[in-house]
């Protein structure tokens, strides 16, 4: 294995489904970044016209400023814009593993996935909800969490790929603790926030008006609220999930807890859909991710916006300048 140097070793970018706009938008960022910190695909060359194909990752790093390097990972069959085909979803997945791989080895510095269309997988036998939880598998990581990230603003849902209903049901202060431990120690490490300000979101109307609207508030997100004053983390709130993502209120916190999915993910990305990224806390490596999906119906037809992968790619070369890498 060859060492480069912090600011050559290259991201990891997974190819993501081949039908969607994974391929359009990796080509897109590389004319955008060729002066930036280099990042290599792995993936199928036929996917990326004009690429080269590498032997290692170090080697990517010299190709880069010249042309897109692929470390090859041959689909099954061929890709058609819009028409995913779960034949392969064993590539897509070998793509996550190998990124992941390399990126233990010290080989790549962070981990940039691009998006996948969980279905497609799931006919093919995959157990995960997502890509939070392979990768946790991968990596071993006891509890992944799940931040958005913008220059707008900062979120994180408690729950995560669970139906409203469940995520009520096992909404815990123990989930919260750990959590929001989690989220603090990057905020620190990571984002280096020397003392970051977590603001809660209550689970019910109004953060349950004393009572009146659901008892969540004081009996499961206050006592872990309580617990991780006495650590020293900065909590404040529940605040009415109504309320706390107005421009004066953001301006009070570093982060948003949300209590489930869609609670702080409607906020964030209709402030800044383009401009979101999808990071992964919890985990030994870093990993981002662009801020939307597949794209099925546009693939291919030339519309696809680039700007959340070139965001994930950016902020994944800041989060491993800071941890060295």
């Amino acid at each position: 294995m060859t060492t480069l140097p912090p600011a050559l070793t290259p991201l990891a970018l997974t190819m993501g489904d081949p039908a969607g706009i994974g391929p359009e938008i990796t080509l897109a960022a590389w004319h955008a970044r060729k002066a930036a910190h280099p990042f290599v695909v792995l993936g199928d060359p036929t996917l990326y016209p004009g690429s080269l194909i590498v032997a290692s990752a170090a080697e990517a790093a010299s190709v880069f400023p010249h042309a897109l390097p692929v470390l090859p990972i041959p689909l099954a069959s061929p890709a058609i814009p819009g028409r995913p085909n779960s034949d392969n979803a064993a590539a897509i997945i070998a793509s996550i593993e190998r990124a992941v791989r390399l990126t233990e080895a010290g080989e790549t510095a962070a981990v940039v996935t691009n998006p996948i269309a969980k279905s497609v997988l799931y006919a093919a036998g995959f157990p995960h909800p997502g890509h939070t939880e392979f990768l946790a598998e991968l990596t071993g990581a006891k509890l992944p969490v799940m931040m958005l990230a913008s220059p707008m603003l900062r979120v994180v849902p408690i729950t995560i790929h669970v139906s409203l209903a469940d995520a009520i049901r096992t909404l815990t202060t123990d989930c919260i603790i750990e959590t929001a431990r989690i989220t603090a120690a990057a905020l620190r490490r990571d984002f280096g926030i020397a003392n970051p300000r977590l603001a809660f979101a209550g689970l019910n109307p109004h953060a349950g008006e004393d009572g009146a609207m659901g008892d969540e508030e004081a009996r499961i997100i206050r006592p872990a609220m309580q617990t991780l004053a006495e650590e020293g983390i900065t909590v404040l709130g529940p605040y009415p999930p109504d309320t706390m993502f107005t421009p004066r209120a953001r301006k009070g916190y570093d982060v948003a807890m949300g209590m489930y999915h869609d609670q702080v993910l409607i906020p964030i990305k209709t402030l800044d859909m383009d401009g979101g990224v999808n990071v992964t806390l919890g985990l030994p490596i870093i990993r981002t991710s662009p801020d939307h999906g597949t794209a099925f119906d546009i693939a291919g037809k030339g519309l696809a916006d680039p700007s959340s992968l070139l965001a994930a790619l950016d902020l994944a070369a800041e989060l491993a300048s800071h941890k060295g890498n």
